[in-house]
């Protein structure tokens, strides 16, 4: 088997991937390639060092390669994982303070909201040439992308390419802690079922596996009444107006709403208004890949697992005994979600095993609810054509659609500042 890893030279990331791969193949994946590839030749250098000394300490016999060139990696693969970005911060900046210079309040400015559609245009820029590169070089392949804003790319990769490929992410795993908190119950006798769209995404279940207690209605109720229940404001009135328990995080849920600010603030989590800006310390901080290699980090420390579940997953299909994968984003045919369109990039369970990813049909979301998901399908589907026809007039219709943006004048002149400001990174709209 071959996977290749673009963007391995992330500090957190790629060593997280890595972590697992040497985690899971001595038990599922004996026989495997490593393809590491990343634009930044240094970032990749460390993280292919650091592949090497997990091997060496782990014993393991995975075969590694490393490139700058990521159609020198491909051909071969059955596997592709992505997770990629420039300057991201810089620009994440500019999508979440850009927006409020021109009147609009958002949160976060990531996944959702305004910001996000310049995010969402990056990324395309970056992930759908890749797809061409899987079309030609390894058709065959799955790609398991983590790319943001999830729902944004998975959708155009689903439409412009004929790649096959799913998206996963961790924001189900937040419910699912939750969850064992208020019920006291470890998260393996815990299953719970989710569906929406990617960070939006609601609980239509949650059960004990080993009795078979409903515990949703009980959970629900705590969160909307009892104000001892420790959860975030936007989350608890979240519960309160549409009956739904959500991802327990109020940046990511307060993306897609005009009231998001009235519960999280207007502060940028990320920005210099929201940390103390203390003395520089002397040195460079290092990363766990550089502190691990210098010799100041231990093997188990370099091995703790990413949480992410692309390996996981790729295991499932090895065997012939299903997984249940709490969370997979995939096209919403059938549908699986009965109140959403089914060209929607949507986020529900599913069963893995070598026979495939079996996604489970969940019926309907609570009708208030998927109001709010269905805009957001819209705004997600002209951003995809505005893309392929490069159509600033679709871009600015998805503005206009987008809950937080309440003016014309504010989303013409939005759309002309971004589109020049962040040039070199959207060059199919310059």
């Amino acid at each position: 088997m071959k996977i290749v890893i673009i963007g391995a030279g992330s500090a957190s990331f790629g060593r997280g991937v890595l972590a697992d791969c040497f985690q899971e193949e001595a038990r599922s994946l004996p026989d495997l390639e490593l393809g590491l590839v990343d634009t930044d030749p240094q970032a990749l250098a460390t993280m292919a060092a650091f592949a090497e000394r997990l091997r060496d300490d782990t014993g393991s016999a995975v075969r590694l390669t490393s490139f700058t060139d990521r159609r020198q990696a491909l051909p071969g693969a059955d596997y592709v994982i992505t997770a990629v970005a420039v300057q991201r911060m810089e620009l994440w900046e500019q999508d979440f303070r850009v927006p409020h210079a021109h009147g609009v309040e958002h949160i976060l400015g990531e996944n959702g909201g305004p910001g996000a559609l310049f995010h969402a245009l990056r990324s395309y820029h970056l992930i759908l040439p890749l797809c061409r590169d899987l079309e030609e070089l390894c058709p065959e392949a799955l790609l398991l992308n983590f790319t943001n804003p999830e729902a944004r790319v998975l959708h155009a990769i689903l439409h412009l390419t004929q790649v096959r490929a799913i998206g996963l992410c961790h924001g189900v795993f937040g419910l699912e802690s939750l969850a064992s908190r208020l019920t006291d119950l470890p998260l393996e006798d815990l299953e719970v079922t989710s569906a929406g769209l990617n960070h939006v995404f609601c609980a239509l279940s949650i059960k004990d596996k080993r009795t078979g207690r409903e515990w949703l209605p009980e959970l629900l109720r705590r969160v909307q009444e009892d104000e001892t229940v420790e959860v975030p404001p936007l989350y608890r009135e979240m519960a309160r107006i549409y009956n739904v328990l959500s991802y327990p995080s109020d940046d990511h849920i307060g993306e897609y709403f005009s009231f998001g600010t009235d519960f999280h603030g207007r502060k940028w989590s990320y920005g210099l208004e929201s940390r103390q800006v203390t003395a520089p310390a002397p040195g460079t901080p290092e990363s766990l890949a550089q502190r691990f290699l210098g010799g100041r980090a231990t093997a188990e420390e370099a091995l703790q697992p990413s949480g992410e579940v692309a390996l996981p997953v790729i295991c499932a299909l090895q065997q012939a005994e299903p997984v249940r994968v709490s969370a997979v984003n995939l096209l919403n045919a059938g549908p699986l979600i009965a109140n959403l369109p089914e060209h929607a990039a949507v986020e529900v369970p599913a069963l893995v095993s070598s026979q495939g990813i079996e996604p489970l049909a969940v019926g309907a979301l609570p009708e208030g609810w998927a109001a709010h998901l269905r805009t957001q399908v819209a705004i997600i589907g002209l951003l995809t054509e505005a893309y392929r026809t490069r159509s600033k007039q679709l871009l600015l219709q998805a503005l206009l659609l987008d809950p937080c943006m309440h003016s014309v004048r504010g989303a013409r002149s939005l759309l002309e500042d971004m589109l020049a400001l962040q040039a070199a990174y959207l060059p199919e709209f310059t």
